[in-house]
Order: structure tokens, then C-alpha cells, then sequence
């Protein structure tokens, strides 16, 4: 099997799936006991996808173009066919119901409720909360000050001592460089691990490490450099695997070796790339450091839910506006930087 059919497949059986889901749960409205016998739940969700894949090929294989098919098709297969508006096929109207289905889905999950958002009492209770943040107490603008600097540290450290090891494991982590059964082994092993360790977020990662070493800006830097080392990883090599071959065959026909051929025709070509993306991470990692000090990470967020768990919302205010000038002026120089390396 081509493995672009079994893409489609594989996202034609899984919104298939999630329509056939939602039309059972409509007509059975089961109970929350029988949402969670999750045997039972997964073995229909697995049969519905089983069904959403079979009706997939047989829709294709009679000239009825799926969504799958019309996201994973090769470009040539395209190119021979007419361009129509996305409602005049099949596969547009897959797509609208799928993304319909999701929306009300998500309507009911999150119970959303124009009622709750204009409610007279909850409505009162947000102009006292926002009366007091527009009215900063700036006596505690030294101490916030002195806080946002911690900040700013906390993840220039993160980033800083990510980077090497983001360096060496991005290589390592490119499909176009692992080649080889035992290459692409550890491949799949490094991008599994990044995975998991990168879904695993920074907020977590703090209250990990302030168990471990203590609360403080030592287990937010830590918490920022785990989550960092795994997403400049990814970044990293996504920018390795889209290198031009031009430079690696060149490279290679003058007798250059594996090490040689990165050093010299891939490096070149990433190092750029790799600089702009870091100083894009700093900028993440400065506003993530302001969220991992409310579990105890340091930094400015400890301040943050010292005073908001009193109620004190004039301080809250004040360490708002300093948290937002640092960012505005994080994003404006990051945004500089990045477009002078171009």
C-alpha cells in the first residue's frame, strides 16, 4: 500500500469515526458510567474507524474524492484533475461537516453559555476585579521590577544551556540525515522521547523540579530548559530535513564522511535558521517563566499569585503592566533580530 493511502485511510477512519460518534451519542445519550467503560468506548471508536477507512477506499476507488485523498494525494494526481470550489465536492463538504461536528461538540464540552458570560452578578463581580487592575498600586513597582528581571534570567538560562543539546540531538532527530535501519531506530526512539517530553508541559515540569531542587527560580529554569531542549529539538530538525541536497552531494563526492557532510553541507545551510528560532524560544521562554511562578518556579509569577490569592488586584495590576511592557519589548527586539538575519 502506498503510504499516502494509508494516510487518507487513516484520516477519512478517524472523522468518520468522530461523526459516527457523535450520531451514537446523540441517539443513546449514554451515561457518564458508560463513557467511562473505556474497553467498551475504545473497541466502537476503533470499529467506527475500521468502517470510516473501508467507506474511504471504496469512495476513492469510484472516483469520489475524500478528504484524505484531497489532503494526501501526490501533487502530480492532482495537477491532472479540474479545480473546483470546495462546495462543488465531495471531499469540501467532508471537511465542513467534520469541523461543523467538532464546533458543536466543543460548544457542549466546554459548556459554553451566553447566559453565564452576561449574567448581571458574575458580570459586577469582573468590573470590581478589572476596577482595581486599572488602578495599579505602584508602590509595589520596585519589588515587581526587581522580580521581572529574575524572569528574564530564568529563561535566558533555559534557552542558553538548551541549546547544545537541542544542537547535537536535532541531527539525530532528521529523517533525511537517520538512514539506515539502526539509524532510524534511534530516530524514531529520539522523537518519541521528545514527544512525550515536550506534551508533558512546563507548568508540570516546574512542580517537578520544585520538589526535587526546591521552590525557586532554579526549578523554573530547569522546567523551562527540559521543555526547550525538546521543542528547539523538533524545530531544529524540521529546519535539517528541508536543506538543499545540492551542498550534501557535493560534499559527499569528494569523499566526505557522515560527520563531514553535516559539518560542512548541512550546517551551513541550518545555522541561520537556528539563530532566528532561539531567540524566538528566549521570547516563549520569558512569557512561560511568568506562568511557572505560580507554582512555585520564581520569578515574577510567584508575585503574581501571592497577590492575586489576597485579592489584592491594584498590586495585581501593577505587576500586569510590567509583565506586559517586558513582553512587548521582548517580542518588538526578537522581531528585529530575526528579520536582520534573514
Amino acid at each position: 500500500m502506498k503510504l499516502y493511502v494509508f494516510r487518507r485511510s487513516l484520516l477519512d477512519g478517524l472523522s468518520i469515526a468522530i461523526l459516527i460518534s457523535v450520531a451514537l451519542s446523540l441517539i443513546l445519550n449514554p451515561t457518564e458510567e458508560q463513557w467511562l467503560n473505556l474497553p467498551l468506548v475504545s473497541m466502537i471508536f476503533m470499529g467506527a474507524m475500521l468502517v470510516g477507512a473501508l467507506v474511504s477506499q471504496i469512495l476513492n476507488s469510484i472516483g469520489v474524492k475524500t478528504m484524505g485523498q484531497n489532503l494526501f494525494e501526490p501533487d502530480f494526481e492532482k495537477a491532472k484533475q479540474e479545480a473546483k470550489s470546495w462546495y462543488q465536492t465531495f471531499w469540501g463538504w467532508h471537511l465542513f461537516v467534520t469541523v461543523f461536528a467538532l464546533f458543536i461538540v466543543g460548544l457542549f464540552k466546554t459548556k459554553f453559555s451566553f447566559y453565564e458570560l452576561t449574567n448581571e452578578d458574575g458580570f459586577e463581580g469582573a468590573k470590581r476585579l478589572f476596577a482595581g487592575i486599572f488602578n495599579p498600586n505602584w508602590d509595589v513597582l520596585p519589588r515587581a521590577v526587581l522580580n521581572i528581571i529574575e524572569t528574564i534570567f530564568m529563561a535566558f538560562l533555559a534557552t542558553f544551556l538548551a541549546i547544545p543539546f537541542a544542537f547535537f540531538l536535532s541531527f539525530l532527530a532528521a529523517k533525511n540525515i537517520m538512514k539506515g535501519p539502526v539509524p532510524f531506530l534511534i530516530y524514531t526512539l529520539i522523537r518519541t522521547f521528545l514527544n512525550v517530553t515536550r506534551s508533558v508541559e512546563a507548568l508540570l515540569w516546574a512542580i517537578i523540579f520544585s520538589v526535587w531542587v526546591g521552590i525557586g527560580p532554579f526549578a523554573g529554569m530547569l522546567a523551562l530548559m527540559i521543555h526547550s531542549i525538546a521543542s528547539l529539538t523538533k524545530q531544529y530538525s524540521e529546519i535539517v530535513e528541508t536543506v538543499s541536497e545540492g551542498p550534501i552531494e557535493g560534499v559527499q563526492a569528494c569523499g566526505a564522511n557522515k560527520l563531514q557532510t553535516i559539518w560542512y553541507a548541512i550546517v551551513p545551510q541550518v545555522v541561520l535558521p537556528y539563530i532566528s528560532f532561539t531567540i524566538y524560544r528566549w521570547d516563549i521562554n520569558v512569557r512561560m517563566a511568568t506562568i511557572i511562578g505560580l507554582v512555585g518556579g520564581g520569578g515574577i509569577g510567584t508575585m503574581l499569585i501571592k497577590y492575586q490569592g489576597q485579592a489584592m488586584w491594584a498590586e495585581v495590576g501593577t505587576i500586569i503592566v510590567v509583565i506586559a511592557a517586558v513582553v512587548w519589548m521582548m517580542d518588538q527586539a526578537s522581531a528585529y533580530i530575526r528579520e536582520a538575519l534573514k
